[in-house]
């Protein structure tokens, strides 16, 4: 039958490119439809820094993504978190627990390009570019139709299984009927490459404030990864700042501990938003990455939970002989499950009681932050999670996968 595709992949991003390389390694053939023309990046590969955990950096050495980055990535060997206005932190060493590093801190752009060597590679991926999803069509004899419009108009492909990859507000989640649950934080991030009078040295810095999180990132070039949360309603006010301006009001919000703040490059601000689906399955149908849960970006947990999606994936359609069948797909959500439900409580979690400015909470945070510090189970379970090993950890994640 004309354009049966085993996996198909709706989306070219972060998770969807990932995907790919991690079913060409197990034998998969795959085919994605991209939105982004042949020789450009799609917009999710901008300026951005991604924090990666250790088991990212393991999975994507040995998809060879790593070694084809243009710039070196920033190592993140500690991990220093605090609250505006209450007493206590947290301060976390990868030495403690036999590690040189939690994971390294990427720029988006640089992971983008290296995804892209590496799919132009594969030998069995087949890229449909630019083309755009459509919407779904039957079912017929266990497979699912899709609707795509390329150059040469609109035509019907066929799948044994459907991977929406395709973001936040995923069109093909939308033609699913997959219901989402959604809350806005009242919350802008503001981010940029900033420097300072002291370079780096390994610490992650997350200085969390009634208005989302104020975070430095340690980069490859001797320069931090801004993140900065102001309040929605100050959105605009916030942005017309020059840079001088923009400068005192973060070295306000986080204080002096990597000294005066000196020079901001170019500014991007997005939404902090979650939007979760509230199943991840479908007849002969997944989602993955933001599709299926986009997340507050404090504690950096987004792109790599949406990684062990397509990593967990992977692995089970490289074990079947069918990779769009139902017990195929139970077992995709079993597996998920636990590391789903837990990084999604943290992360929400987090969002919400750390921003809440209620009085009555500012001891109560205060003692939980000491309480971590000092209590060892505690600080091994932030410190696993921080690593990305929750739950039924996937095989690339570990570090002999390479």
């Amino acid at each position: 039958m004309e354009d049966v595709h085993p996996v198909l992949i709706v989306g070219g991003g972060l998770v969807g490119a990932s995907l790919a390389l991690a079913l060409d390694r197990a034998g998969v053939a795959a085919t994605m439809v991209e939105a982004a023309p042949a020789g450009a990046m799609p917009p999710v590969f901008d300026q951005r820094n991604l924090s990666f955990a250790d088991a990212t950096v393991n999975a994507l050495t040995a998809l060879g993504v790593m070694q084809r980055l243009r710039a070196p990535g920033g190592a993140i060997r500690r991990i220093h978190a605090s609250r505006s206005g209450d007493f206590g932190r947290v301060l976390l060493d990868a030495a403690d627990y036999g590690r040189e590093c939690f994971g390294q801190v990427v720029v988006a752009r640089d992971f983008g390009e290296a995804l892209e060597a590496r799919l132009a590679e594969l030998p069995r991926l087949r890229r449909l570019r630019p083309a755009r999803f459509v919407g779904l069509g039957d079912m017929v004899d266990d497979l699912r139709e899709v609707r795509v419009a390329d150059a040469g108009g609109e035509r019907v492909l066929r799948a044994r299984l459907v991977v929406a990859a395709d973001g936040t507000r995923s069109p093909v989640r939308e033609a699913l009927a997959i219901p989402v649950e959604e809350h806005d934080y009242r919350q802008r991030l503001f981010v940029a490459r900033l420097r300072t009078r002291r370079g780096p040295d390994g610490t992650a810095y997350e200085r969390l404030g009634d208005d989302g999180p104020t975070a430095l990132l340690p980069r490859g070039d001797g320069a931090w990864g801004l993140v900065h949360g102001v309040a929605a309603d100050d959105t605009a006010a916030v942005a017309a700042l020059d840079d001088g301006a923009f400068l005192e009001r973060v070295q306000a919000a986080f204080g002096w501990r990597v000294g005066r703040f000196t020079e901001v490059g170019e500014r991007s601000v997005y939404p902090a938003m979650r939007t979760v689906a509230t199943r991840t399955t479908a007849t002969r149908a997944v989602l993955v990455g933001n599709a299926a849960q986009t997340l507050h970006p404090v504690g950096a947990q987004g792109f790599n939970l949406g990684l062990r999606d397509a990593l967990t994936l992977a692995e089970l359609v490289a074990q079947a002989d069918d990779p769009g069948a139902d017990a195929l797909l139970e077992a995709y959500v079993a597996r998920r499950r636990e590391d789903r439900e837990r990084t999604l409580a943290f992360s929400d979690g987090l969002a919400r009681i750390s921003a809440n400015p209620a009085p009555l909470l500012r001891p109560l945070r205060s003692l939980g932050l000491l309480a971590v510090d000092r209590v060892p189970s505690l600080q091994s379970l932030l410190a696993g999670g921080a690593m990305g090993y929750r739950g039924d950890v996937p095989a690339l994640c570990r570090s002999d996968a390479a």
